[in-house]
């Protein structure tokens, strides 16, 4: 490993919480390699909302303006690239990317997201960050008092539900499916005005992934203008396992009020470590990482 392929902290990951632990350990004047494959799970989103200063921007936007601010540091390096392995080094890591080109840090931040997996109905995924949206902080107020619904079934659809009753009245719960709601959990959606529908979907009819109808598979059909879905995910990188990394019951990577994993010297940061999927959070997240590795960096080396 040569000597300009070694830096202080290689981050993989160049979305919102990779640049803000950039721009934290840049200002430490630490030499900083971003590897950023470019594919952010909010591609297709068309505004970006509840970040204050840059509310109503598209996420593109925001990304590019930090790619910006935080590249005005001289001792910080993006390249775009996939990280593909990485390994524990007698001092230090080394990461793998696509291109065949190694490189080694003593510090690890992953920064990589995570992977939503999509159900299986035609024009979900199409949809997906346009009009079907996962998070009412994020999208609710620009689809506020329209036809709405929710694609999910049981406590996860009731909770949904109450929040959204917040925003609009015209409200179905799509179970796509038999209910799984308790007696006391039907009649309180009952009295809302909720409805439940159990019919199996066949489609979401749009264009540009703004939604008109759900089509089901015995004909029916349903005008809306927005549905709201938690759906499963991934992580978008199998590195920090493959590290050493712990991940919760639900996903999600395991790590401190720091940002520190379990492996020590490697850190995590924003979707990939919290289902408060957020810009906000996200640059939070990423800002603690990197002041937290350059403590490391200072108590190590003074």
């Amino acid at each position: 490993m040569t000597e300009a392929n070694h830096y202080d902290v290689i981050i993989v990951g160049g979305s919102y919480a990779g640049l803000s632990a950039a721009m934290a350990l840049g200002r430490s004047l630490r030499k900083v390699l971003i590897i950023d494959g470019g594919m952010p799970c909010n591609r297709q989103t068309p505004h970006s909302h509840n970040f204050i200063t840059q509310d109503g921007k598209t996420p593109k936007e925001i990304s590019l303006l930090a790619r910006e601010e935080v590249l005005r540091y001289p001792t910080v390096k993006l390249i775009n690239d996939t990280a593909l392995s990485g390994r524990k080094l007698d001092k230090g890591f080394e990461i793998v990317v696509q291109s065949g080109e190694a490189f080694s840090s003593d510090k690890l931040i992953f920064a990589t997201g995570i992977k939503d997996i999509m159900p299986g109905i035609p024009g979900f995924s199409e949809s997906w960050g346009i009009t079907a949206v996962h998070c009412p902080y994020c999208h609710g107020y620009e689809i506020k008092e329209q036809p709405t619904a929710i694609l999910a079934n049981g406590g996860i659809a009731f909770d949904y539900a109450k929040v959204i009753f917040n925003l609009t009245k015209d409200l179905t719960i799509l179970t796509n499916g038999p209910s799984v709601f308790t007696v006391e959990q039907i009649e309180i959606l009952k009295s809302r005005g909720i409805r439940i529908n159990e019919t199996e979907i066949d489609r979401l009819q749009h264009t540009d992934g703004n939604i008109q109808k759900i089509i089901f598979k015995d004909g029916n059909q349903l005008e809306i203008k927005a549905i709201y879905h938690k759906p499963a995910f991934e992580q978008h990188s199998d590195i920090p396992v493959a590290l050493g990394c712990g991940v919760t019951e639900h996903g999600y990577i395991i790590t401190d009020e720091m940002q520190k994993t379990w492996v020590p010297g490697v850190f995590a940061c924003g979707d990939n470590t919290s289902m408060m999927r957020s810009v906000a959070n996200a640059v939070n997240t990423g800002q603690m990482a990197g002041a937290v590795a350059n403590k490391e960096l200072v108590d190590e080396r003074f």
